[in-house]
């Protein structure tokens, strides 16, 4: 379920497969909703309109936005091939932190979530509503097991490289343009120490103040935005880096 007019204009810009939309009685005329609801209907979803009081008794929100819409879960069969940045959630147990983990990766720009067992239900209302949509244009993907997740990223040529709270490798020292699977761990404890043999690399955002560690979230959004600065970078090197024109090359070999 994806809860206020928001998410479903995200549903909709996302070519999701819409079940069917609910709107609170009362607000039918109003001029904000007329539009998206149309394009709901342009696009063949049925459209119900509730008598007063029915939606608040159903959302799971204490004052539910005027707009409930029931969509078609995304199936994703695994990673995309060629995925070079991939996030992986490991015990995350909060939707809140779930959500923004999946909207932090997407607006990094991010390949795919990969969510093991253990993680919020990634299509959860919760999950839904703090990804703001991202889960709806962005692969996510549930797995099983962690270790067999992040041995089947390894295979694909993935470097895992796992957040600890300490004892890892400052992030800013640590090369993120080559392919790679960003490891985040449960809120309270981290990664498992079982798991640290199915990673590459451990990488840590050393602290300045008192605090132990941050938000899984606010420490996913310091690294994925991380690996976009220095992909940013080294693309923006190559395009500033000298090209050889075909005269030259042949001067070259003349000589």
């Amino acid at each position: 379920m994806a809860e206020g007019p928001t998410l479903l204009a995200s549903a909709l810009d996302a070519g999701a497969g819409i079940e069917s939309v609910y709107v609170a009685g009362d607000a039918v005329g109003r001029p904000e909703l007329a539009h998206v609801l149309a394009r709901a209907q342009d696009a063949g979803a049925r459209v119900f309109t509730l008598a007063p009081g029915v939606l608040e008794r159903v959302a799971d929100t204490v004052t539910p936005q005027p707009v409930l819409t029931v969509l078609r879960t995304p199936r994703h069969p695994g990673v995309p091939e060629g995925a070079s940045f991939v996030v992986v959630c490991v015990d995350v147990r909060d939707p809140g932190n779930a959500g923004a983990v999946t909207r932090v990766a997407d607006a990094a720009g991010a390949d795919a979530v990969v969510c093991t067992r253990g993680t919020a239900d990634p299509f959860g209302p919760k999950t839904v509503r703090a990804s703001a949509g991202s889960v709806l244009h962005l692969p996510v993907v549930t797995a099983g097991a962690p270790g067999d997740a992040l041995d089947d990223l390894g295979r694909r040529g993935l470097r895992r490289m796992a957040a600890v709270a300490g004892q890892g490798t400052a992030y800013t020292e640590v090369d993120l343009t080559r392919p790679l699977a960003l490891v985040l761990g449960n809120e309270a404890t981290g990664l498992p120490e079982p798991l640290h043999d199915h990673v590459d690399e451990r990488i840590t955002i050393p602290m300045g103040g008192r605090a132990e560690s941050l938000n899984v979230s606010a420490a996913a959004a310091v690294l994925c935005f991380e690996v976009r600065r220095q992909r940013s970078s080294s693309l923006q090197a190559v395009e500033r880096a000298p090209r050889t024109t075909a005269q030259e090359r042949q001067g070259v070999q003349d000589g």
